[in-house]
């Protein structure tokens, strides 16, 4: 206790006390800010919805597993972005950062911690890397710099693995500097550690971010070979080692990991699920999105991602980016001419290496057509991913961004001190430039206030549409639940309902089914009898507009079965309709007919049987029903003058020639002017000011006995 207690009384008193305390509280809160915005603006998770497939991945990881074992139903099953393999299903992404989120998922049961804690380590990160090349003052600035920008803001708020990865590669930069500073060999090997472990989790991000640092390492090998005599090895030879022994072991962990999941340590998942999606030019295509990225459409599509960088995400936007450029000047300056009068001191090889990210990683970003995709129309930064998020590819450029405008600004405030202190005491230079920095930084705040709060807006319309979406699961108990949710973007789960996931054996309290075609739905059925039955669905058309909202509707289901079952629909019928068209369908055929001049309401009787299905308007022969179908029954009301209305339902059955079972209540809508109109007519029984006061659809199935 009393080391811990002079350790303690050593950071608040010792040397730098104040701006090591400074740099806890700006990374304590980023931390809390994270955790608000990851809680109350996403809530529901973000228009992103790779958020799904890392969450997904991380109660894998805390299952034990690095894959999903559906069998047959792999396909009911599916989640976004998962390749499927004989029943098989795994990620395209490698499990960092998910491990991180697993590990608050079972510490605390809530993966958002996670996210605070990146977002404090990011800041502390800078801080310290700030400190040891520059001083503890440009350190702290760095880390309010680069917790301030607006990318890192958002961003770091939702379960994507970018903030994530930026804490790797600042650990890696903070250890390697630190080796060369020091020659201290353990630093070497953690950082050589820190940027494999990036590697594993995004390849591309960790090369471009240590590419600078290699290059440094191998010319400070080569003037060491090239002075070295017949002795020990050179010190920074054995560094160097250490580091690039470190980075080998997680190239060597991730191709273990892609042999485990592909059968190939050399395919990647990413690949296996889109084989032209990587970096590089000509034909990129995922998911049927495909373009030919050529070098020009590169150059361009980069040239508005950096501009939109240095004018809406990084802190005070292109105010900012200017002190930043300020600061890139301010240094060469200084290593220059080495002029000691208000410019700091940087360590060299920090120069060159996080100047060297301002080449690296925007160079290497131009071939990769993920900056391409998150801009949705390319001269607007208000629309697409971008407007959301961010330029997350480039994320790591906030790191010497932040550092070289925190030169910029405590160079000038020097400079401005020092300026004063000639007409002035010491002091009163002092008091002058701080109360300078107390007029202007609460107006600095509220500036890049507004520039984060732009896309915080847009993200919290996005919530809001989920909110709706979400509303019947608020309000029921799903204990021992199989819910079958619809497919706006096709056959894929948690796209675009990332809330409903299944848990790792598909036997949480909730499983969630595609809603498919009339086999498939019999064969999640069959799998799970003995749970209580939902059809998710809603009336509208889902689409990324924040502005068009759906109205949900969380339906009960039961399987009915037996040999003959008698079914009955009643409809309502308004004013001026001249004649009502009846018509019953299966695959085998249709029979219909029709009533001139419906009465109020009309009720249409109806049979279905293990041989088939009929209209009881008669003595008619049964349509046939082979296996799984939809049977599907259609009132159409014809008015006086021609316009049309049609209730529409739609019945899962399975026959086998002497029983039936059927899927009840069956899905309906009602649509004007055509007889199939989808969900944007979907009948919701519960709301009936959805609908036209006239408006009546009740069907009812009974077993008919012998």
């Amino acid at each position: 206790m009393d080391a811990v207690r002079d350790r303690l009384q050593a950071f608040v008193r010792g040397q730098g006390a104040r701006e090591r305390v400074l740099a806890v509280a700006i990374a304590g809160a980023a931390a809390v800010l994270t955790f608000l915005i990851a809680a109350v603006v996403f809530p529901h998770h973000s228009a992103n919805h790779d958020e799904a497939v890392y969450l997904q991945q991380a109660s894998m990881l805390l299952a034990g597993q690095l894959e999903l074992h559906a069998g047959a139903l792999a396909d009911a099953f599916h989640p976004w972005f998962f390749i499927e393999d004989g029943g098989r299903l795994y990620p395209k992404y490698q499990p960092y950062p998910a491990v991180l989120y697993a590990a608050t998922m079972g510490l605390f049961g809530e993966p958002r911690v996670a996210l605070a804690a990146i977002a404090a380590a990011n800041a502390a990160l800078v801080y310290l890397l700030g400190a040891g090349a520059v001083n503890r003052r440009v350190g702290v600035v760095a880390a309010a710099v680069f917790a301030a920008a607006p990318l890192s803001v958002v961003t770091t708020s939702v379960f994507l693995p970018y903030a994530p990865t930026t804490t790797l590669n600042l650990t890696f930069a903070v250890l390697y500097l630190r080796g060369v500073r020091r020659g201290h060999l353990p630093s070497a090997a953690g950082a050589g550690l820190a940027i494999g472990l990036a590697f594993f989790g995004r390849p591309l991000t960790a090369v471009l971010f240590a590419l600078p640092f290699i290059v440094h390492a191998l010319v400070g090998a080569a003037r060491s070979l090239g002075t070295a005599g017949i002795g020990p090895i050179p010190e920074p030879l054995r560094r160097n080692a250490l580091t690039a022994a470190g980075g080998l072991v997680g190239v060597g962990l991730t191709l273990a990991y892609n042999a485990r999941v592909t059968g190939s340590p050399l395919l990647f998942p990413y690949e296996a699920f889109a084989p032209q999606d990587g970096p590089g030019f000509g034909h990129r295509e995922i998911l049927g999105h495909s373009l030919e990225y050529t070098p020009a459409l590169a150059v361009e599509t980069n040239a508005h991602v950096l501009w939109y960088f240095a004018t809406r995400w990084f802190t005070l936007g292109l105010l900012g980016t200017a002190c930043a450029l300020a600061g890139v000047g301010l240094v060469a300056y200084r290593l220059r001419t080495g002029d000691e009068s208000f410019v700091p001191e940087i360590e060299s090889p920090a120069a060159w290496t996080l100047g060297g990210l301002l080449v690296s990683v925007p160079l290497g970003n131009v071939a990769f057509w993920g900056n391409y995709n998150i801009l949705a129309t390319m001269a607007d930064p208000t629309d697409g991913l971008i407007s959301q998020f961010g330029p997350f590819y480039h994320f790591d450029l906030l790191v010497p961004l932040s550092l070289f405008a925190a030169v910029a600004l405590v160079s000038a405030t020097r400079l401005a001190r020092t300026r004063l202190a000639d007409g002035y005491s010491p002091e009163k230079a002092r008091v002058a430039v701080a109360i300078a920095l107390v007029v202007t930084l609460p107006l600095v705040g509220v500036a890049n206030a507004g520039l984060a709060a732009q896309p915080l807006e847009r993200n919290a319309a996005y919530t809001e549409k989920y909110e709706t979406a979400y509303a019947p699961f608020e309000n029921e108990s799903l204990d021992d639940a199989l819910v079958f949710v619809p497919t706006p973007y096709g056959e894929w789960n948690n796209h675009p309902f990332q809330s409903l996931r299944n848990d790792p054996g598909f036997d949480g309290p909730a499983v969630y089914a595609l809603d498919r075609d009339p086999g498939e739905d019999f064969a999640v059925l069959d799998a799970y009898p003995d749970r209580e039955h939902y059809r998710y669905t809603y009336r509208g058309e889902w689409t990324p507009s924040t502005e068009r909202h759906v109205t949900p509707k969380l339906e009960p289901l039961e399987v009915r079965e037996g040999e003959r079952l008698a079914a009955s629909t009643t409809v309502g019928v308004p004013d001026r309709v001249a004649r009502a068209s009846v018509r019953l369908a299966t695959d085998a055929g249709s029979h219909e007919y029709s009533v001139a001049d419906p009465a109020d309401g009309l009720t249409v009787e109806w049979e279905l049987a293990g041989d088939g299905a009929r209209l009881a308007d008669g003595d008619r022969e049964r349509l046939a029903i082979d296996g799984a179908e939809d049977v599907v029954l259609t009132v159409t009301l014809v008015a006086t003058g021609g316009s049309t209305f049609t209730y529409r339902q739609e019945a899962t059955v399975r026959a086998d020639g002497d029983r039936i079972e059927v899927v009840w209540p069956p899905d309906r809508t009602v649509c004007p002017l055509v007889t199939d109109c989808g969900r944007e007519g979907t009948y919701l029984p519960d709301r009936p000011a959805e609908h036209r006061e006239w408006v009546v659809f009740e069907t009812h199935l009974e077993t008919e006995t012998a």
